[in-house]
């Protein structure tokens, strides 16, 4: 059986990167984002899922296949913000993790059926905290959690659950919120102890060995892939 699995947030940055990396590794994937990439190495569906009613529609569709094993839930919002200014209906707007519940649990019949499942939620070193980031890390955070949460409930049915929290990288979300030259990019870069940021397809790799059948007795782990930034600077 052809096994698929979905990507979210997957027409740029670490979702594509992620998508590329998975591919080569023996998944089929179906990627899922607002707009189609003009190429993608595998099946592509559009749909926004910032609005629950449209995601609640792909996980109709998701559910009635018995060959989705696999998720990376990776669509995330960020801005910069200061915490004494942040309003709480665009917390709560940004605060999201409904996509990653929803579409989860629209795959978990097929999972348990096969008894391979394969769940891997992406978050982010702000959940150590940084500043100018409150809402961002309230979703991450929350997602870390519900990490742990899934993994527990579900390794009997051999399902794993992991989350990997990648550090400063060179996204188009992270260049839109610290360009170069900016002073975020330099806040940033100096609690880097390699001294540089991220590429995508770093972050992708750690995302291909945790969906692979190699890390099947990993589960319940967030894995910082963050050139030592979470770990503090001399």
């Amino acid at each position: 059986m052809t096994k698929f699995i979905v990507v979210t947030g997957a027409s740029k940055g670490i979702g594509r990167a992620a998508a590329d990396a998975l591919a080569g590794s023996g998944w089929t994937v179906l990627g899922i984002a607002r707009h189609e990439p003009d190429s993608f190495p595998g099946q592509f569906m559009t749909a926004d899922l910032s609005d629950f009613e449209a995601t609640a529609e792909v996980a109709s569709r998701l559910a009635h296949r018995d060959d989705v094993l696999g998720i990376v839930n990776n669509v995330g919002a960020s801005k910069h913000e200061h915490f004494e200014s942040v309003e709480p209906r665009a917390f709560f707007e940004l605060m999201n993790v409904e996509p990653a519940l929803q579409l989860t649990q629209a795959l978990l019949p097929a999972m348990r059926q096969a008894r391979f499942g394969r769940i891997i939620n992406i978050t982010s070193l702000v959940t150590r905290g940084l500043p100018f980031r409150t809402s961002y890390a309230a979703a991450k955070s929350a997602l870390e959690s519900l990490t742990r949460t899934m993994a527990i409930e579900l390794a009997r049915d051999g399902i794993t659950a992991n989350a990997i929290a990648p550090g400063p990288t060179e996204t188009e979300l992270f260049r839109a919120n610290s360009p170069a030259g900016s002073e975020g990019e330099k806040r940033f870069l100096a609690h880097v102890p390699v001294g540089r940021f991220a590429q995508p397809q770093e972050i992708a790799a750690a995302i291909a060995f945790l969906a692979s059948d190699s890390a099947g007795f990993i589960t319940g782990q967030t894995l910082f892939v963050d050139g030592g930034s979470s770990l503090g600077t001399l």
